[in-house]
């Protein structure tokens, strides 16, 4: 069946993308999600996060020739706002984050799109970065912040700090939204009562553009989400509600 003219079908996948300043990186990466995703309903979500390059017009330009929605933020307000507000726009079953500068490969989302189908409503499937291809001092952070983060909050994650993710939409709206909740995405969900898988995936060289969120800048808040997230865990009891005859219709 067609849609009616004036509308279009709903998508099962939304691929929300949050960027910065990431004008060159607009057009190929569209490009290489509209070839991996050629047999799956889906939509381009990109949430420009006060991006002072030429973003804007990029975007306005990539949307001629994809499926491709793209909102603003006036100012800056960080990587997990700008998901937040890609999510909530999104008209996807299925969510699929993926970071703007070309590093995470989009080939690896129909994989992961697959598994987490067959997981259902509760499960996150992670990218799990094997090989970086970032700078020694970001692999070194990272490898730091990973094993204290699994030490303290228990995620099973190896690398909660990858982009790319696939997950439900209805899950992320009922978690609790903050900002940097995106590092701690699988700690969230455990705690909603869902279940987190790891998944190879891609990891590419940044090629076109500067990093625009810094080692720095996550470092100095590592500390205070990490406390953060803990106390939502220990207050993230969730009752088992059974059906009673009481209040069963009649009653």
């Amino acid at each position: 069946m067609h849609p009616a003219p004036g509308t279009t079908p709903t998508p099962l996948l939304s691929v929300v993308i949050p960027v910065r300043n990431e004008a060159p990186n607009i057009a190929p990466l569209v490009a290489e999600i509209e070839a991996a995703l050629a047999g799956v309903a889906h939509e381009i979500v990109y949430v420009d996060d006060g991006s002072t390059d030429a973003t804007p017009a990029a975007l306005r330009a990539a949307a001629a020739g994809a499926p491709l929605r793209h909102f603003r933020h006036r100012a800056s307000c960080g990587q997990s706002a700008a998901v937040i507000t890609g999510v909530r726009a999104a008209r996807g079953t299925w969510i699929a984050t993926l970071d703007g500068d070309g590093q995470n490969d989009p080939a690896d989302i129909p994989r992961m799109l697959a598994r987490a189908e067959a997981g259902g409503a509760m499960l996150l499937v992670a990218g799990h970065r094997v090989t970086r291809r970032d700078s020694w001092v970001k692999r070194r952070s990272s490898r730091i912040a990973n094993r204290i983060r699994a030490r303290l909050l228990g995620d099973a994650t190896p690398d909660t700090g990858c982009g790319l993710k696939v997950f439900p939409r209805a899950l992320f709206l009922a978690l609790p939204h903050f900002d940097h909740m995106h590092r701690f995405l699988p700690a969230l969900v455990l705690r909603q009562g869902g279940t987190v898988v790891s998944e190879p995936v891609n990891h590419r060289p940044r090629t076109r553009g500067a990093s625009n969120y810094g080692t720095l800048d996550r470092l100095a808040v590592s500390l205070f989400d990490l406390m953060g997230v803990a106390w939502l865990q220990r207050r993230g009891a969730r009752p088992v509600v059974e059906s009673t005859d009481a209040d069963g219709p009649g009653a």
